[in-house]
């Protein structure tokens, strides 16, 4: 697991890439800095990376990251998409699980804007 902090405005959480290939490429591209997009109770932005699935899934949890090949884009999982069916995330499309955020993420779900930066710890 290589561990890594999140900034999403001026709120900080710890996360940790798993040890998916495509985690082991963004480890390498860090640090980013992004405009983040909501999507229900998700975030994402595009990345300097294209990667087909690895593990594609649509089944994730609360604090899932993803990477979405469709539109090479990062993904921050804290609550119901527009597509969910159950009070659990649900991607656009599949996605290959390769992290987890850790920390409070309710207060995300007050979010209007999302300035994103991805360091190395």
């Amino acid at each position: 697991m290589k561990k890594i902090n999140i900034f999403i405005n001026n709120l900080k959480f710890k996360a940790e890439l798993n040890d998916t290939k495509i985690a082991a490429e963004i480890y390498k591209v860090l640090p980013i800095e992004a405009d983040g997009n909501l999507w229900g109770n998700e975030i994402y932005f595009e990345i300097p990376l294209q990667m087909p699935n690895e593990n594609p899934t649509e089944n994730l949890d609360i604090g899932d990251l993803a990477y979405w090949p469709e539109g090479n884009c990062f993904c921050i999982f804290y609550g119901r998409t527009p597509v969910s069916t159950n009070n659990e995330p649900k991607p656009a499309s599949s996605v290959t699980i390769i992290g987890k955020i850790k920390g409070n993420l309710e207060i995300l779900k007050k979010l209007k804007e999302a300035k994103i930066k991805i360091i190395k710890i």
